[in-house]
């Protein structure tokens, strides 16, 4: 498949970095986004996803065309690859920390910007679905290592030993020199990142991932963390993300692309805009992957990277179909 080719082949202060149109009063948002909007054909329901995995839209889809909600839908989606042993860069089967350990972080986020995260879970196959018994149990948003463990089990997760054969076997030839140089598309994950909208024009989404390869113990990336691996605002929006997740944390990067919507752009103009921000903090550095995709309230949606590669699979009552998505750099 592309993305698994792709794989092979491949801050400013706080306040400097939100430019000052995203600080304008809330009328003057309003009327940007409004204009930006209008005499767009609304689609809906839609769901969309980080890479090929058609089979996560498809099951989305199905929660979506009977008249289900968008959060059932895209915990249901990226569930699918969570149980898959053959995608090793997602829940069962992903590739372990330098360790041996297989490690899982996800979130999830509704339209009424409910949250909840697990970060460095470890023996439970669903850390989306854990994730939203944080969310919808408890008064907390992330729960951590063995606290979010115990929790699962708690809800009734079975624990399950995550690492497989063949991802073993690679983690026992890759201890042989132990290096670790992430390179140009070859991060050595996919991290899928869902959104959706329901007929009711709800957004919803999650993410999940098993991380870097090898990683250090204990790393965490931006895919459980809310405002950068994901971000959801019900009147305008949603984003997502892959690739680097210290370089996407650095900019806040999904909640950036949902405001920059918010101020009128497009999907599209955002993600690239995003991606551009990225590019500015490492001008002497580009031998890294970044893809962020986003939905806006309408149903338009938006992707871009930084190398070419990144496509983004989308579901609605026209098909499916894989988008390859716009790139910085050229090849």
């Amino acid at each position: 498949m592309k993305r698994r080719n792709f794989l092979k082949n491949s801050t400013l202060g706080t306040a400097t970095l939100i430019s000052a149109p995203i600080l304008a009063s809330p009328q003057v948002q309003s009327t940007k986004k409004t204009k930006a909007m209008a005499n767009v054909k609304e689609v809906r329901p839609i769901v969309v996803c980080t890479w090929d995995f058609h089979n996560a839209t498809a099951r989305a889809w199905e929660v979506l065309k009977s008249g289900g909600n968008s959060l059932d839908a895209v915990e249901q989606g990226v569930m699918v690859e969570e149980a898959d042993p053959n995608n090793q860069t997602v829940g069962l089967g992903g590739r372990p920390d330098r360790d041996g350990n297989v490690t899982l972080d996800a979130c999830i986020m509704d339209k009424d910007a409910r949250c909840g995260s697990v970060v460095y879970l470890q023996n439970i196959v669903h850390p989306v679905s854990v994730a939203r018994k944080v969310m919808e149990d408890t008064p907390h948003i992330i729960l951590a290592g063995k606290g979010a463990e115990q929790f699962a089990y708690e809800k009734g997760f079975k624990k399950v030993n995550l690492l497989t054969e063949k991802s073993r076997q690679e983690w026992l030839k890759w201890k042989k020199t132990s290096k670790y140089q992430p390179v140009i598309n070859i991060e050595n994950h996919d991290t899928i990142g869902m959104l959706a909208i329901d007929k009711n024009g709800d957004i919803s989404g999650a993410c999940t991932t098993s991380g870097m390869a090898y990683k250090i113990a204990g790393r965490v990336g931006d895919s459980p963390i809310i405002g950068a691996g994901l971000f959801v605002d019900n009147e305008v929006g949603a984003a997502t993300a892959t690739g680097v997740g210290e370089e996407v944390i650095r900019t806040v990067g999904s909640f950036l692309i949902v405001e920059l919507m918010r101020q009128g752009m497009s999907p599209q103009e955002a993600c690239e805009e995003g991606v551009k921000r990225i590019i500015e903090k490492n001008k002497d550095k580009q031998d890294f992957q970044i893809g962020f995709l986003a939905i806006n309230k309408n149903g338009e949606t938006g992707g871009y990277c930084i190398h070419p590669g990144f496509t983004y699979s989308m579901f609605t009552a026209k098909g499916q179909l894989n988008h390859p998505a716009g790139s910085y750099l050229k090849g």
